[in-house]
């Protein structure tokens, strides 16, 4: 016989949780251009005098002969006056890796498409595209997933739609249901896919819509897209996180941690939880670069950082490193791309070496300056850098460990250090003698993390909760009225909010990948002059110096900092206000 207990704890499975429940019944806000009563309908859209600046090369201009017909300029919705649409059928897909509120737009784009209208979901991602996996989506198949995390309604995967064959298959899809409009919920790439599609699609009368996602919030366009979904739930868990660590560490008085955080192109995520909760050293890859800054010297700044916090005995702290730092060091940089391309020429000999012996080999084909760098690697980084490339010849920079890295290293050049007082002098750390035995009398105690898939699918903040639902009215919107090759938008966030479509093919730009031009949409990397890097530059000196640190605490979607905004989105967008709000 089941006890009362046993049969609670049972009732919540299947996302049955007692928080899961008062989450679903959490309002959402509709921006007031799409409510119409109790309900919302599809708005228009007006063009505004925002133009963006399209690619003049000859064979972009060929490539998307059809969607440059249209002027590149933003589109604003404005609420409808015309009467409802009848009989669209619009079809809607996840692509790329998961974050928190994709499940909210869908729920947006079946309540703004009504009854009338019929959305098919699309299982898979892309691939499910191709195999033309579509289901009717019903009310109550999202009554379980509001405001909930994850993909797991659809599925994603990352299929890319390159081949002549693939886009025949999708035209194949679209004529088999009858699409009026395909949906593309995704990052960059999935966003120049959307565009590639929309020009596909454009003499079949499908509209193509993106609608930008990515934690690494790599995907955003100044004012007019302030941010990507799911980088607010990321960043706040990843917040919640390094603030737990942060508290112990003058609890435990002893551990140097080194925290590694996803976001692999651009360290968008490292300057928000920087920001959130003040470690005492953090990298930006953005910086290292363009100050050209070399693995040596980075090595230096921790050793020392570390060392001047031992002399007043503060004998911790904690180190947030962006997932990609490793390809923005300079001299590390040079030296993948001259292994990538040993790698290309000498393929044959090296597949027949275990990687003790890729190393010896690599180690005699360098150039003096990249063998430098290669010598000064621990030897197990020097295996890794040796490993077999991925299908495009390149190295897998992801398995390599850069906190295990930084640890091994610093730990070395802090004994070096320590062995020579002349050394300790040398830094110029401002103390007395007594100061210094301290110094020499430090031990490096470490411990080594990495912040990734904690922080893609849990339940979204209210911000993303509400940002992704509206995201969810303007792409729908743009589906039904037939505005193929834009990518809803919205911003406006301190302020009630403004909704609006960029136009996809004034995002991409030329680039040349493994020898073939390409046109993408270029990732936003942090820009070193923006308000919010210049707000942690100005800070980051003392949060090195003692302990700043702050516990920001778990996501709130009640209390006190429920609608608090990104700390780089109200930074670099000028706001003066912390709260996002929807009017």
């Amino acid at each position: 016989m089941v006890s009362p207990i046993e049969e609670e704890l049972i009732n919540t499975e299947h996302n049955n949780s007692l928080f899961e429940a008062e989450v679903r019944k959490l309002p959402l806000l509709a921006y007031s251009i799409f409510k119409k009563g109790n309900q919302v309908a599809p708005a228009d859209f007006k063009e505004t005098k925002i133009a963006l600046n399209s690619c003049n090369e000859p064979s972009f201009k060929e490539a998307f002969s059809d969607l440059l017909k249209s002027p590149s300029v933003i589109l604003e919705a404005v609420k409808s006056l015309a009467p409802p649409i009848l009989n669209k059928r619009v079809a809607v897909l996840f692509s790329g890796g998961p974050a928190a509120g994709g499940h909210n737009v869908i729920l947006g784009i079946k309540n703004v498409l009504g009854k009338d209208n019929i959305l098919y979901g699309i299982k898979g991602g892309p691939k499910g595209l191709l195999d033309g996996n579509l289901f009717e989506i019903k009310d109550e198949d999202l009554n379980r997933v509001t405001n909930l995390g994850g993909f797991d309604f659809l599925g994603s995967d990352r299929t890319k739609i390159k081949s002549k064959e693939q886009f025949e298959k999708v035209r194949e899809v679209v004529k088999k249901f009858h699409l009026n409009g395909l949906i593309i919920i995704g990052g960059d790439d999935s966003n120049t896919n959307a565009a590639f599609l929309a020009e596909y699609l454009y003499a079949d009368g499908c509209a193509v819509v993106g609608v930008p996602k990515t934690i690494d919030g790599d995907l955003q366009i100044g004012a007019i897209l302030p941010i990507s979904f799911g980088f607010d739930t990321a960043t706040k868990v990843y917040a919640e996180l390094v603030g737990n660590i942060l508290q112990d560490t003058p609890s435990s008085r002893k551990y140097w941690h080194f925290i590694k955080l996803m976001g692999r192109s651009a360290s968008h995520v490292a300057l928000e939880v920087a920001l959130q909760t003040k470690p005492a050293i953090t990298f930006i890859s953005e910086e290292v670069e363009e100050a050209k800054i070399t693995l040596s010297q980075i090595i230096d700044i921790l050793a020392k950082t570390i060392l001047a916090r031992a002399a007043k005995s503060i004998n911790h702290g904690a180190v947030l490193v962006p997932e990609g730092l490793i390809e923005f060091i300079p001299d590390l940089k040079d030296l993948i791309k001259e292994l990538n391309d040993l790698f290309g020429k000498y393929q044959i000999e090296l597949d027949k070496l275990d990687l003790a012996k890729k190393v010896d080999f690599a180690s005699g084909k360098l150039t003096n300056e990249a063998l430098l760098v290669f010598n000064i690697l621990p030897f197990e980084i020097k295996k890794m850098l040796v490993m077999d490339r991925d299908s495009h010849g390149n190295l897998q920079v992801s398995k390599i460990p850069t906190e295990s890295l930084l640890i091994e290293m610093v730990e070395k050049r802090i004994s070096e250090i320590q062995a020579d007082p002349k050394k300790i002098i040398e830094l110029n750390l401002e103390c007395d003698r007594e100061d210094l035995v301290k110094v020499q009398e430090f031990r490096f105690n470490h411990i080594s993390h990495f912040f990734g898939y904690e922080g893609r699918c849990g339940v979204p903040t209210k911000f993303d909760a509400t940002y992704t639902y509206n995201l969810g009215l303007i792409a729908g919107s743009l589906a039904i009225k037939g505005k193929t090759g834009y990518m809803a938008a919205f911003t406006d966030l301190a302020s009630g909010g403004k909704a609006l479509a960029i136009p996809l093919a004034a995002l991409l730009n030329s680039e040349i990948r493994q020898g073939k031009e390409e046109f993408v949409i270029e990732k936003a990397l942090v820009k070193t002059n923006s308000p919010a890097f210049q707000f942690f530059k100005e800070r980051r000196d003392a949060w090195a110096k003692e302990d700043c640190f702050a516990s920001p605490g778990p996501r709130q979607l009640w209390g006190p900092t429920a609608n608090q905004m990104p700390f780089t989105v109200i930074l670099n967008q000028g706001y003066q206000e912390l709260d996002f709000t929807v009017k």
